[in-house]
């Protein structure tokens, strides 16, 4: 059975994640919800049959945005996390799934996030296996100006940064959420800081001081980065393949 991606923009793509799955021979069904809706392009399924799991995408626009898709999303997700489908979103996938589940974004109460920045660990993360072999401390790469503001019912806070409280989090057994951009190559993260988003500016980075700042830590970033691909691969995802088999 396929994993089922939703890519909001042409650029925020699975990229090093979706490069995973498919080194450990994962079916990917890629909908590209901002391109119009077709045979060749469906958007939302309308059941669960021959879906293994799911990730939700990044992408410029907000939660609550007036676009044809971002409800139907909204309630796709809430309906898969009760049906224990393993669920993986990031960034603006991940506030999709906390207003899903009950939680509540909005703008950050600060100027936006931007730039290659440390995450930490809560000591709760420490006995999380998806990150198994993650630092208490790692470089992660941002590109936000919302935040989750409340998490939803019983979910858990795993990590955060000095300016963003909700950096990643895990709800009930099977759902994740991640704030920062860990799917990134070097060539994504180029596309994010030249892009001319009026958030970047807003956050005081500029592209060529990002990219300075990304060359720098791109070693430690590559690694954290693929050992959680990895992880959420091993861990998560096969856990439908043997409910499955």
């Amino acid at each position: 059975m396929p994993i089922l991606i939703f890519q909001h923009t042409a650029t925020e793509h699975a990229a090093r994640l979706a490069l995973t799955l498919r080194d450990h021979a994962r079916k990917l069904d890629v909908r590209r919800l901002d391109l119009p809706e077709t045979r060749t392009n469906p958007h939302i399924p309308t059941d669960f049959d021959n879906v293994e799991g799911i990730i939700s995408l990044g992408g410029q626009m907000n939660v609550g945005d007036d676009l044809p898709w971002m409800q139907r999303e909204t309630e796709f997700l809430a309906a898969a996390h009760k049906r224990n489908v393993p669920t993986v979103g990031i960034c603006l996938g991940a506030q999709l799934i906390a207003k899903a589940l009950g939680g509540t974004v909005a703008p950050m109460a600060g100027e936006p996030e931007w730039g290659m920045l440390p995450v930490r660990q809560f000591p709760i993360a420490n006995t999380d296996i998806i990150l198994a072999g993650i630092p208490w401390e790692l470089p992660q790469f941002h590109a936000h100006g919302q935040e989750i503001t409340t998490l939803p019912p019983g979910a858990a806070a795993l990590q955060a940064s000095d300016k963003c409280k909700v950096q990643s989090f895990r709800a009930g057994l099977r759902t994740y959420g991640f704030q920062y951009h860990f799917e990134c190559d070097l060539a994504m993260i180029r596309e994010f800081l030249t892009s001319g988003d009026p958030q970047m500016a807003a956050s005081g980075l500029s592209a060529e001081h990002g990219m300075e700042e990304a060359r720098i830590q791109y070693e430690m970033y590559t690694r954290t980065s693929d050992r959680l691909a990895v992880n959420l691969v091993t861990y998560l995802f096969a856990s439908a393949r043997a409910m499955s088999a």
